[in-house]
């Protein structure tokens, strides 16, 4: 991750300052400085000092470049969601979910390195903003490889449009460090260095036989995450709370907004080339629910309130892999659903339809272990998404009419959920 998620203290000052452990003490503290925050209301200047932002900047918000970079990730995201739906209609689904996996870690790291950099060090100005459209490109390099990796396990594209993306990402780190002194420079030259070092690790994924890339992935997946546990040794970056959040959560938008794009072309065309508007109304019907659900229960309560611990921080932002894949995943799963039913898919109405469920159960089950389970009041509030899952799960095996029946325990989750926090709130 490109910023630990440690969480910042409290007592934090607007400047990035070392953690108040007794062991960072020696620490420099720079002087309080002005953030830098960017001014819509006037252009980005051409160069600035990349400092430290401050952690308790007030309406501290995503900007326009860091929606941009989202939207241009969903290609690559699109792209590996497509390459799930021809794997599993294939019946190819254990490659298929391997593939996926594998190449969702590797944008979800891309983007994760970016995110909790930009909260930490985003200047606004041109140079970072041209070094993020230099990563832009690198995102749409790895999209165009997603296809030659999945199906001919060729990944030269991808391996280039990483490169691309690192190259930008340590040049960043380098600015940095430039501007920064003591345990902040130290931590800014470790980042730099560990990036480069982790993409050479990659490399081997050009010349390793196949056996050999399942392991190098394992093992450079764990090299990537140790980075920041590395980095931050003696120094917590100055990620924003509130801003990290909000990031995560409107990246979760814009994803749940491809797999509602994604399955709504299916079923269009479903009914357009086999005219089965019959077949395919339960599927787009319990999809959506599921996807509308999926929003309710991921923004139901404020999550930046958890970030300001460090071990819950780290488990936060890591476990969002889970979260954002299986979102992408439900997408899929709608899509294999309906050329099943039209009869274009090799595999069982249960197999179909397990491919729709097990992923929003992993959703589910994911985002109240992350954050929903702290906010809960009593054991049934509690029990409500775990009991989720398990249904969600059970309605593999109701038939043609299993994705509707997940939709509908999706539905029920949410209102379940809204009535049980209302009388709780009725009696506080």
């Amino acid at each position: 991750m490109t910023s630990s998620p440690h969480s910042p203290d409290p007592s934090h000052r607007s400047h990035a300052s070392p953690s108040p452990d007794p062991a960072r003490s020696s620490d420099p503290v720079r002087p309080s400085e002005p953030s830098h925050a960017s001014d819509s209301s006037a252009p980005a200047r051409p160069l600035r000092p990349l400092l430290a932002r401050g952690r308790e900047e007030r309406h501290r918000a995503a900007t326009p470049l860091e929606l941009f970079f989202d939207l241009c990730f969903v290609v690559a995201v699109a792209q590996a969601g497509a390459e799930l739906v021809h794997a599993v209609a294939e019946g190819h689904a254990g490659e298929g979910v391997l593939n996926y996996a594998m190449v969702f870690f590797a944008l979800f790291w891309a983007w994760v390195n970016f995110s909790w950099f930009s909260s930490a060090y985003d200047n606004d100005d041109a140079l970072f903003r041209v070094v993020t459209l230099i990563q832009i490109a690198g995102v749409l390099v790895f999209a165009a490889g997603v296809s030659k990796a999945c199906q001919e396990h060729d990944f030269l594209l991808i391996w280039l449009g990483y490169l691309i993306m690192r190259i930008a990402l340590s040049s960043q780190w380098l600015r940095a460090a430039r501007a920064a002194t003591g345990a902040e420079r130290t931590t800014a030259l470790r980042y730099a260095i560990g990036v480069v070092l982790c993409q050479i690790g990659w490399s081997g994924l050009l010349f390793l036989p196949e056996d050999g890339r399942l392991w190098l992935f394992l093992v450079m997946a764990v090299a990537e995450m140790c980075v920041p546990v590395i980095a931050e040794r003696t120094y917590t970056t100055a990620w924003h709370p509130h801003h990290i959040s909000e990031r995560y959560g409107l990246f979760t938008i814009i994803v749940l907004g491809e797999t509602i794009a994604a399955a709504t072309v299916a079923v269009k065309s479903g009914i357009e080339e086999n005219d089965a508007l019959d077949e395919l109304l339960p599927i787009a019907a319990g999809g959506l629910l599921i996807v509308f659900a999926a929003w309710w229960i991921y923004f139901v309560v404020p999550a930046h309130g958890l970030l300001r611990d460090n071990r819950q921080a780290f488990l936060w932002g890591y476990g969002h892999y889970v979260i954002l894949g299986s979102a992408a995943a439900i997408g899929a799963g709608i899509e294999v659903a309906v050329e099943q039913a039209v009869g274009e898919a090799h595999l069982s109405t249960t197999a179909a339809s397990a491919a729709v469920t097990v992923p929003t159960a992993l959703y589910l089950i994911t985002v109240w272990a992350l954050h929903a389970r702290y906010f809960k009041v009593g054991l049934a509030q509690q029990m409500v998404l775990p009991v989720s899952a398990l249904a969600t799960l059970a309605s593999t095996f109701a038939g043609r009419w299993a994705v509707l029946v997940a939709g509908l325990v999706a539905t029920a989750t949410v209102a379940t959920g809204v009535t049980l926090t209302s009388r709780t709130s009725r009696r506080a």
